[in-house]
């Protein structure tokens, strides 16, 4: 049993000499398009409220998908160490049997009446498969592309962005299949369709599983040389998890990533009704239509905008998301209501900025603190998104409440929330205008920049170890030890 195990240990999946990094994206694709069914999650609020007789009531069910989020932001800060010491292929199985798992007891307590057990499963155990399946990839691509890290991180977390468009259809679709009348109720089709999504899932991600490997040691793409394409918000230093951590970088960009993905979420959630309540001649056909289209947007921006700030830089990326986006809240606002059409395009480039945020934020991470246990400081920064996860739509749908009780209708509804919206979005664009290269006292020594990823994080201004000085765009050298400057 043992030996079958260690077909999952980190020195397995060590790419052999000659092995074509383009087998990796692939594989990531694999486990975030599985993962990224929870942005569809909302096809079976209607059926689960209907099956456990909760009437209108939709709050019980919609904590499920807030259970998992909130799991999600945990286990990727507390698991990422352990994803970065036991490598991506051990990491995206535990994350495929959490995942798989999820579903299957969550059938158990639709089958037998105990939403406990959905809580439980979909949201508990379901969550740490996703946030462990979420940083695994990612980390795993970094190392792959240093030369393009944007790129990298596009193609992975468009997946996540992507995969409630393929999930929504094909579970509504089985829904219907499975349900003994599905005119009437898809309320029976329930515990066939997680059992069916369980087996697929369970194929893709063991799939990604299966082909995922890591660079050997030293290895970098032919041709090029990090010093030469180094930029000024870019190291080649290299910073561990536990000193990240300590520095005020890190917390810049929790401001940032909170901010931006406040603003997009209270849209994403509240976007059907919203529309409707901008629009009279909106019909919820029509409604859903938007949904699917801002999915979309979501999920073209984490490619586009990724893959841009390779060109430009992730400071002025993070600037356009954060400086437009207040923008563009400020005139869906002032003009939102002057037709449909306005205001799709402003709210569909803002969900791309949504979506281009989550995909930026490795590399940014990366060149700040290098690809040391990026995954690790990745997952430690994913609890803004568990955070931001609850504060975008409380704001939103608490002051809408609040607006129809002091007799608002249509678009008066969201005038104050998207105002509140437009302040969130420049505090995180001061944050990121805060943001400078890491001072070299968090990096780590020289002889243990090659130490295997999860390592023992080094103590900052550890004693005994001469401080290295920078010397430009993120090269660095050791002064000596005195620590004075050269």
């Amino acid at each position: 049993m043992s030996s079958a195990l260690s077909f999952l240990d980190r020195e397995r999946t060590v790419a052999p000499p000659g092995f074509s990094r383009w087998s990796i994206p692939p594989a990531a694709l694999a486990v975030h398009l599985s993962i990224g069914q929870v942005y569809a999650f909302s096809v079976f609020n209607l059926p689960l409220a209907e099956r456990f007789g909760l009437g209108d009531r939709l709050q019980p069910i919609a904590t499920i998908f807030s259970i998992a989020i909130v799991m999600l932001g945990l286990a990727a800060a507390f698991g990422g160490t352990w994803v970065e010491r036991n490598g991506p292929r051990k990491a995206m199985a535990l994350s495929g049997l959490c995942w798989v798992a999820g579903f299957l007891i969550g059938a158990l307590g639709v089958s037998t009446g105990q939403l406990w057990l959905v809580y439980l499963g979909y949201g508990v155990i379901g969550g740490i498969g996703l946030g462990i399946g979420y940083i695994s990839p990612v980390s795993t691509l970094i190392k792959w592309f240093p030369d393009r890290p944007g790129l990298a991180t596009g193609m992975a977390i468009m997946g996540f962005g992507g995969g409630a468009l393929i999930a929504s259809p094909l579970s509504t679709t089985l829904l219907s299949a499975f349900a003994a009348d599905p005119e009437a109720s898809t309320a029976d089709g329930i515990v066939p369709t997680f059992l069916v999504l369980a087996a697929i899932y369970a194929v893709m991600m063991g799939l990604g599983a299966w082909v995922i490997r890591v660079p050997a040691q030293g290895w970098k793409p032919e041709g090029w040389e990090p010093d030469e394409h180094a930029a000024p918000m870019r190291t080649t230093a290299n910073v561990s998890a536990k000193n990240a951590i300590r520095t005020p970088q890190f917390w810049f960009l929790w401001i940032v990533l909170f901010c931006n993905v406040t603003a997009g979420i209270g849209i994403l959630q509240q976007a059907s009704p919203m529309v409707q309540d901008f629009f009279s001649s909106v019909d919820a056909a029509a409604a859903a239509g938007y949904v699917g289209l801002l999915s979309l947007c979501n999920m073209i921006g984490r490619f586009v905008w990724s893959s841009t700030s390779d060109v430009i830089g992730r400071k002025a990326m993070y600037t356009v998301y954060l400086g437009v986006g207040a923008g563009l809240y400020f005139l869906v606002v002032l003009f939102g209501t002057s037709s449909v059409l306005v205001f799709v395009l402003l709210t569909g480039v803002i969900l791309s900025f949504y979506g281009g945020g989550f995909a930026t934020v490795p590399a940014y991470l990366k060149d700040l603190f290098g690809g040391y246990q990026v995954g690790a400081i990745h997952g430690r920064l994913l609890t803004a998104w568990s955070a931001a996860g609850i504060a975008g739509p409380v704001i939103v749908t608490q002051v809408r409440d609040r607006q129809v009780a002091a007799g608002a209708e249509g678009s008066d509804l969201y005038g104050l929330s998207l105002s509140i919206m437009v302040g969130v979005l420049v505090v995180g664009f001061i944050a990121n205008a805060l943001v400078r290269p890491v001072d070299s006292r968090f990096h780590e020594p020289d002889d243990d920049d090659a130490a295997p990823a999860g390592g023992e994080a080094r103590e900052a201004g550890r004693p005994g170890r001469a401080p290295r000085e920078a010397t430009g765009a993120g090269t660095v050298r050791r002064t000596p030890a005195t620590g004075e400057a050269r």
